[in-house]
């Protein structure tokens, strides 16, 4: 069966200027063909969806979200919820990803494998959603980021708790992660921000349990990302083989030269930091969160630009279920990222082509052209002029996925 979107302006996400009216030509869940309007030829009986001269463009991609989280500040209400109630916001989270023009998303962690059955459910057509990659639990050292007993008296025990403290523990756990169905790991390098008693600068994983745990990724050929945001784990997490640096507040000229040497991407989540400054205390977001955050933004801010213009490569990642950063919003971390001075076409190939590239599906996604799936989305606006055109869910006409027509407006 063949689509046929007619009289499009194309931004074609390798970051080549726009240009028009353009035909793109697509059977069954590929892109068959891209060209001026006058040079291709709509097939007989194709389903035609004149584009009006509108913007289109790959479907969107956030390397680093939490699709079981809500944005709600509340630890307490966030424990005591539970799994099955968890499971049905994570199916509403990936149809709000999706009809804001996110066709594919790169799970930061999930308790409970909530995020390995959505992933299954969007795949068997159960529920609507973007293409997934999912991590399982996140490992975590005792007293780390990740350890949810962080703040709690000891008689009290969370269960989906995963710490480990030495290179064999890391490795059986990274091991149980991939046979649950990970498409990749995650491994907390430093402490983080809204983790109660945890320092986003100290060290988390050391050296040899991260490696430990990326041979066993890369023993089955996948990934492994880093939550990092101090010095001494970012340069752990690169010395241990990470494919990516999440956060990476404060990185230094030796870090930045040791990314672009190991082919290290970063995805800067500045949105995750933004709203918890920006809603602060009033809001009910807990005093260290707060405190954590604004001593981070400046340094968060700086890092990203030095990682920019050194030609680091980004991917675009929003952190989405912290406080305040809400799943189908994610389109204003490209706003946050053209602020903080990235180009706004080199942030549309941070939303497309470089996060297929992270996903490891850059010769199929995030990019119009032939052999590519034929995720897209149609947009009546043009964000090179204005970025924050892609936060009005109204503007986004059309996402589609695989083919098929997930949203009009």
């Amino acid at each position: 069966m063949y689509t046929a979107i007619t009289n499009a302006r194309l931004f074609d996400g390798s970051g080549k200027p726009p240009y028009g009216p353009v035909n793109v030509i697509i059977e069954n869940d590929e892109i068959k063909c891209v060209g001026p309007a006058g040079e291709v030829t709509v097939p007989e009986n194709a389903n035609v969806i004149d584009a009006g001269g509108k913007w289109l463009m790959p479907g969107m991609v956030d390397c680093h979200l939490h699709i079981a989280g809500s944005g709600d500040p509340s630890v307490l209400k966030a424990k005591k919820e539970l799994v099955p109630h968890m499971a049905i916001r994570a199916a509403l989270n990936a149809k709000a990803n999706l009809e804001a023009g996110f066709t594919a998303i790169r799970d930061a962690g999930s308790s409970f494998l909530v995020d390995v059955a959505l992933k299954q459910a969007i795949n068997e057509g159960l529920v609507p959603g973007p293409r997934m990659h999912v991590a399982c639990h996140s490992l975590s050292i005792t007293g780390g980021h990740g350890d949810t007993r962080n703040g709690w008296p000891p008689e009290v025990e969370f269960k989906g708790r995963l710490v480990v403290d030495s290179p064999d523990e890391a490795r059986k756990a990274a091991r149980e992660q991939l046979r649950d169905g990970a498409d990749h790991l995650k491994l907390h390098a430093t402490g983080g921000v809204m983790s109660e008693g945890s320092v986003p600068t100290a060290r988390g994983l050391t050296v040899e349990e991260m490696r430990a745990a990326i041979e066993e990724a890369k023993n089955v050929g996948k990934k492994a990302m880093a939550h990092a945001q101090g010095s001494k784990g970012i340069k752990n997490a690169i010395l241990a083989g990470i494919s990516s640096i999440e956060h990476g507040f404060h990185l230094t000229d030796e870090i930045i030269e040791l990314m672009l040497t190991n082919d290290v991407f970063m995805v800067p989540t500045l949105s995750a930091v933004h709203h918890i400054v920006e809603n602060g205390l009033q809001a009910g977001i807990p005093e260290y969160g707060v405190r954590k955050a604004k001593e981070a933004q400046t340094a968060h801010i700086a890092s990203f630009q030095k990682a920019y213009k050194a030609g680091v490569k980004i991917a675009l990642g929003t952190d989405a279920a912290t406080p305040f950063n809400y799943h189908g919003k994610n389109a204003g971390e490209l706003e946050l990222m053209v602020k903080a001075g990235m180009k706004p076409v080199d942030a549309l190939c941070a939303v497309t082509r470089m996060g297929a590239e992270l996903m490891g599906w850059g010769d199929r996604m995030g990019q119009v052209k032939p052999g590519f799936w034929a995720d897209l989305i149609l947009v009546d606006g043009d964000p090179l002029a204005d970025i924050t055109v892609l936060q009005d869910l109204s503007k986004i006409k059309l996402v589609m996925k695989g083919g098929q027509v997930a949203v009009t407006r």
